[in-house]
């Protein structure tokens, strides 16, 4: 009878909780152009396409058309130094250096307009709109934090990151085809890393968030390239054996042609 009349109380406390939250007004549908991405050894990148509609329904305010499309594509989380030399004595060496930890190894962000026509610098940095907004944690002797965006070891890291075309963020980028439906395109280098990529999809309107959605995409290595990693990773002691064998036929054959008799 006690845990009928539990049971009784936490279901009438779900129900006023569910009822109490808000309803989104509006949902996002979306799809990516290629779900799967195959690297071959003469790959040298391509773009994806992400397409997608804003769906309104009864609750959506009378006249809301103007809305604001904000596009994080996050690749890999990986373990990454960023290294400071100076010249000493002649020659450059490493003085000092920074660890930042489980940070995307491939970081884009897309938006129709600015950032800061979309929303508050409060809002920016609440929503991570924007590189100098991203979470970036590093290991700052024994502490693990963020810090702010010009500090130097953070600036070279995602300088270096956009260099080769691994961090990026377009400001109009993201194009309304009408009110409510969308495009925008995923460049992706040749030296793209492996893995799957996480994309999350933020609509605002009038400076704040109305909804979000997430979709996702692979990226995997296909060919003789991804049969040796195969082979190295399952098979270790063969990869390694067979390596070693190699490399001692290598070494025999080039005494053969290179003897001088």
């Amino acid at each position: 009878m006690i845990a009928r009349a539990s049971l009784i109380v936490a279901s009438l406390v779900l129900g006023a909780a569910l009822g109490n939250s808000p309803a989104c007004a509006e949902r996002l549908i979306v799809s990516v152009s290629n779900h799967r991405v195959t690297v071959t050894p003469n790959y040298s990148g391509e773009e994806l396409v992400l397409f997608g509609s804003v769906e309104k329904d009864a609750q959506t305010p009378a006249g809301r058309n103007n809305y604001d499309l904000v596009v994080t594509v996050s690749g890999p989380r990986a373990d990454m130094v960023t290294r400071r030399k100076e010249r000493k004595f002649g020659i450059w060496i490493n003085t000092d250096s920074r660890q930042f930890l489980k940070v995307p190894t491939y970081l884009a962000l897309f938006s129709n307009r600015p950032f800061d026509d979309i929303a508050s610098p409060e809002v920016q940095r609440r929503q991570q709109l924007g590189l100098n907004n991203v979470l970036l944690t590093q290991r700052v002797g024994p502490d693990f934090a963020d810090v702010v965006p010009n500090d130097p070891f953070r600036s070279a890291f995602v300088r270096l990151r956009t260099q080769h075309g691994l961090y990026r963020e377009e400001q109009s980028a993201v194009t309304f085809l009408t009110p409510t439906l969308f495009r925008t395109g995923i460049p992706l280098p040749g030296e793209v890393p492996i893995g799957t990529y996480d994309v999350e999809i933020k609509l605002f309107a009038d400076g704040a968030l109305v909804t979000r959605t997430e979709t996702a995409f692979e990226i995997v290595k296909v060919g003789f390239e991804q049969f040796i990693a195969n082979a190295a990773h399952n098979n270790g002691l063969a990869y390694g054996l067979v390596t070693a064998f190699m490399a001692l036929m290598t070494g025999w054959m080039a005494s053969i042609v290179f003897r001088k008799d």
